[in-house]
């Protein structure tokens, strides 16, 4: 299946969609403008020079794009310090090496927004036994579940937060494989208040991973302690090569940085192998590239739309995230679905994906990605688990253009039978 292949009837439907969310595009371009202006001022005054894009090799003392790309995550998301590392080798990484920041033996860390993100699950101990997890450590876990109606439920996690157990409350930005929408940076800020409420020494860690520059404000501009996400998600522009961040406080960023390395170097050593440059660019580009995420996003809810089937956000929801959920009742449309969004890739284009069983899930997973840099999700990509209602989720778009195109495969796919 190529581009060429796209049925007449789908730019039909296309044209349609398109003049539909023309007004949500300007939306979007508004708080890509603000957000870049954050990016440009935190540059400028940090001093971004040439002298920052080299590389460091061995240990990696002294390497002043890696210390100045810290202290630029830090400015954007307004908080004490970062750690941008290379080192981490995705967003569970560093999400992980947030939570151990929080805790000690014998602490609860509380899931205030349900159930986390599945590889997430193994990391702290509810799924496996795994040597190395929170549990392993003799840190318990506690959970307050969405409302039915897919809302934070802010009594319950008040109730909850107050146990003097509890010193960390952690927060998923992104619904995951979950059937709920993301949250908002203003239900994020909710959450903060509530727990500062009920337990003031209780430290909050927001998994902000797919929610960068979605908003004119991070949940570290709310109340969160401290954030954590990928650098092939949002941030990293889709020139990361891999990686993650933490920002947070000095103290919390510390103790993230030693879990990383070890107690006594934390974020002292760790070189960058020349990648320095690309870790620049791509933050400078992300709010421009996460709108157009946005875009592609938004279309194809239109797109959904016009074939009748369920998806979330709709076209003029508020978005927390780039995802876009799709419903598509059966195993077979998930393929197809996904089948044709590998096809209208750039990379890998002829690849059939397939059901397989991907490390950290439950159950087979299918993922098209035809990405330039492995399992960047900033890139047009679409992924779920083989699992009822048999749901897709759908991210990224480096351009609308081709994130457009991509979509527009799908649905060709979907059609194909019928």
């Amino acid at each position: 299946m190529k581009i060429s292949d796209i049925r007449p009837e789908v730019y039909d439907m296309a044209r349609r969609a398109q003049e539909r969310i023309k007004h949500r595009f300007e939306a979007i371009d508004a708080v890509a403008e603000v957000n870049t202006r954050r990016v440009m001022e935190a540059f400028q005054d940090n001093k971004v020079a040439d002298a920052c894009f080299a590389g460091t090799t061995g240990y990696g003392y002294d390497d002043l794009g890696r210390d100045t790309l810290d202290k630029i995550y830090a400015q954007i998301f307004g908080t004490e310090a970062a750690l941008v590392r290379i080192g981490f080798v995705n967003g569970t990484h560093a999400l992980t090496a947030a939570m151990f920041a929080l805790v000690k033996p014998g602490d609860t860390i509380l899931a205030a927004t349900g159930m986390p993100y599945d590889t997430l699950r193994t990391a702290i101990g509810i799924n496996g036994a795994e040597h190395g997890s929170l549990k392993f450590y003799g840190i318990d876990y506690a959970q307050v579940d969405m409302t039915p109606e897919g809302e934070p439920d802010y009594e319950a996690i008040a109730k909850a937060a107050a146990d003097p157990k509890v010193s960390a409350v952690m927060v998923q930005r992104s619904r995951g494989y979950d059937d709920r929408k993301a949250l908002s940076v203003e239900e994020i800020g909710r959450i903060c208040r509530c727990v500062k409420e009920a337990n003031p020494k209780a430290k909050i860690m927001v998994d902000n991973c797919y929610g960068e520059f979605t908003d004119t404000l991070e949940p570290s501009h709310v109340g969160a302690d401290i954030i954590a996400g990928s650098l092939i998600k949002n941030p990293g522009g889709g020139l990361a090569p891999t990686g993650g961040y933490i920002a947070g406080t000095k103290e919390l960023v510390d103790r993230a940085a030693m879990r990383l390395t070890t107690p006594g170097i934390g974020g002292e050593c760790g070189s960058t192998l020349g990648n320095n440059r690309l870790l620049f660019q791509g933050l400078f580009m992300a709010p421009h590239v996460v709108a157009q995420a946005l875009k592609t996003a938004v279309f194809c809810s239109a797109m959904m739309e016009e074939l009748g089937l369920e998806s979330s956000p709709g076209v003029d929801e508020k978005r927390g995230d780039i995802i876009q959920m799709v419903k598509l009742g059966s195993p077979e449309n998930m393929k197809r679905f996904c089948l044709g969004i590998q096809a209208g890739a750039p990379v890998d284009s002829y690849v059939t994906p397939e059901p397989w069983p991907m490390p950290g899930y439950d159950c087979p997973v299918i993922m098209a990605a035809g990405s330039f840099i492995q399992g960047s999700s900033i890139e047009l990509s679409a992924d779920g688990p083989i699992r009822e209602p048999y749901t897709v989720y759908m991210q990224g778009g480096l351009t609308y253009e081709s994130g457009k195109l991509g979509i527009m495969m799908a649905v060709s796919a979907m059609l194909e039978d019928k």
